[in-house]
């Protein structure tokens, strides 16, 4: 036997063995080299914003005030709020599986702008290394909306490092709409029409179109804030001749619309994992992605409900209470639909799907709460109480994040060229289910009954609910917890993936596992309809 005989094979080229050095990493221009940048990123301020969390809910499990001062609370709250929502919820899977997969899906070898690419990168880097020097420098007590005047004169916190910090990470989010924009219109591969796309790629288009229309409506607001604050400007702050509630127009505008900005992508994963783990096409296709459409143009016209306490005309009141509860129908279309084609499906209960099926109740359930909250009487009563808190949260964390879980789970062999443990996976899965639940269903009640939120003591009759949702925490903690550590192992230790080893349909699961620099060795040519599963035979019946 010679010695090339016995010589180990080489490796495969592919994106991630390319080049090992991290300055390779710091000045890649892949679009998928970036998404890992993301990821890492991200899932930094995830922990940082879950640690914040972590320590409320400790504070919260006995009615007095006995483990942290009032002022730290509002301080834990606030770094809570501004990590997970700024620097996690609203990147999260556009800036990681977006980045990674759109190119993929579309059949085209980067993004239009690839180095806009890696400059919007660093500008989220650069905008969270501002709100850790926050964090540094003392805290910020102003909650993640920065409402006035918390965050005008009143307040004598780092403000203005946090406002700067999340207005560059704004421009991080416009560009990489702006580039999402551009490569969806300009880049498809030859036969893949607008209705033959995968309503992943819908979800992020319409993200896109928020993220470049509202995210300056928010940049400019703050930059508002800061001139006041520097300046003494009379514009929010009524002690100064301003206005607070125009404070909340011009927040809303952009915060709502961003609640969207967090969903939708979350619903373009679902769509993808539902339609595999039936094995069956969309039910509905072209409804589902004119539904993506719909929300996100209807979501520019609801910002009002956000102010029905805060002394808007009641005329206002009623035509944004209508639209609210407009904008329910078509996220109603899409629960509706993801049923429909699981029934009569060839179901499989791996871990993705797990984290799909647990996106839709908890997102059902948060949605029908969100509905209640859009009837005026409804929303008077709990306003400001921890029902709000527990809505947010059904939507934001239990749908996104579980919908984030469930993609990263689905795409992670083509991200990595390696399988997990597939049993970890769905344990992982069921705890971050249960946890949620029984974190944050309490919190509807203590609404209910009265409970404000953003309070470090409470009336002692609250105790035994708060505790239930602090036992829940723990477990969802854990829920959260495993999976760094399986998909960490399987990095290294993990069986190698097939190409698809799903059997899932998409431009994606055509190139190897994971894949090469430029994608695709040629461009490919769409001949198919989108999930083009085989459709499960009927079973006639006979009499």
């Amino acid at each position: 036997m010679s010695a090339l005989d016995t010589a180990a094979p080489a490796a495969e080229a592919n994106y991630l063995n390319r080049d090992y050095r991290l300055w390779s990493w710091l000045t890649t221009i892949d679009h998928k080299r970036i998404a890992w940048l993301y990821l890492v990123s991200i899932t930094g301020f995830f922990f940082a914003g879950g640690a914040a969390a972590t320590l409320m809910r400790l504070e919260l499990a006995t009615a007095p005030g006995d483990w942290v001062e009032a002022e730290t609370y509002n301080r834990l709250f606030s770094l809570h709020g501004i990590a997970m929502v700024w620097f996690f919820l609203i990147p999260s899977i556009p800036a990681t599986l977006g980045n990674f997969l759109i190119p993929l899906m579309i059949g085209a070898r980067d993004l239009a702008f690839p180095r806009l690419n890696l400059l919007s990168w660093y500008l989220y880097v650069i905008g969270g290394v501002s709100t850790l020097a926050m964090v540094i420098a003392g805290g910020v007590d102003t909650g993640w909306t920065f409402y006035v005047p918390y965050s005008t004169l009143f307040s004598d916190t780092p403000v203005v490092l946090a406002v700067v910090g999340v207005i560059v990470a704004g421009f991080s989010s416009i560009l990489t709409g702006l580039n999402f924009i551009v490569t969806i219109h300009k880049m498809r591969a030859p036969g893949l029409t607008w209705f033959r796309l995968p309503l992943f790629v819908w979800a992020h288009y319409a993200t896109s179109i928020i993220m470049v229309l509202a995210t300056p409506i928010l940049a400019a607001t703050l930059l508002l804030i800061v001139l006041e604050r520097v300046f003494g400007l009379g514009i929010f702050d009524p002690q100064a001749g301003g206005d607070p509630v125009l404070f909340q127009h011009l927040f809303w505008f952009y915060s709502h619309p961003a609640v969207y900005i967090m969903i939708l992508p979350g619903m373009g994963v679902v769509s993808e994992i539902v339609a595999c783990f039936a094995k069956k096409p969309i039910f509905g296709y072209r409804g589902m992605a004119l539904a993506l459409l719909a929300i996100a143009l209807v979501g520019f016209l609801v910002w009002g409900h956000h102010l029905f306490v805060a002394g808007q005309s009641i005329y206002a009141s009623v035509v944004f209470s209508l639209l609210s509860f407009i904008v329910a129908v078509p996220s109603g279309v899409k629960v509706f639909n993801w049923t429909a084609t699981l029934h009569r499906g060839t179901v499989s209960f791996d871990t993705p799907m797990l984290y799909a099926l647990g996106f839709i109740g908890l997102f059902t359930i948060g949605g029908l709460t969100g509905v209640t909250l859009a009837a005026l009487a409804v929303d008077a009563h709990v306003h400001d109480t921890y029902f709000v808190v527990a809505h947010f949260h059904y939507i934001m964390v239990g749908g996104m994040v579980s919908a984030y879980f469930g993609g990263l789970h689905f795409w992670w062999p083509k991200m990595t060229g390696r399988m997990y443990p597939d049993l970890w996976g769905r344990v992982a899965a069921v705890m971050l289910f249960l946890g949620f639940n029984l974190t944050f269903f309490p919190q509807f009640i203590l609404g209910f009954q009265g409970m404000p939120r953003r309070y470090h003591s409470y009336p002692p009759e609250f105790e035994a609910l708060n505790q239930l949702s602090t036992a829940g925490a723990a477990v969802l903690a854990l829920g959260y917890l495993l999976p760094l550590f399986y998909l960490s192992f399987s990095l290294v230790y993990g069986p190698k993936a097939g190409a698809n080893p799903w059997g899932a349909k998409g431009l994606e699961w055509t190139t190897p596992s994971p894949p090469g620099e430029f994608n695709f060795d040629r461009v490919p040519v769409v001949t198919e309809e989108p999930y083009a599963y085989a459709t499960p035979e009927r079973k006639i019946e006979r009499g």
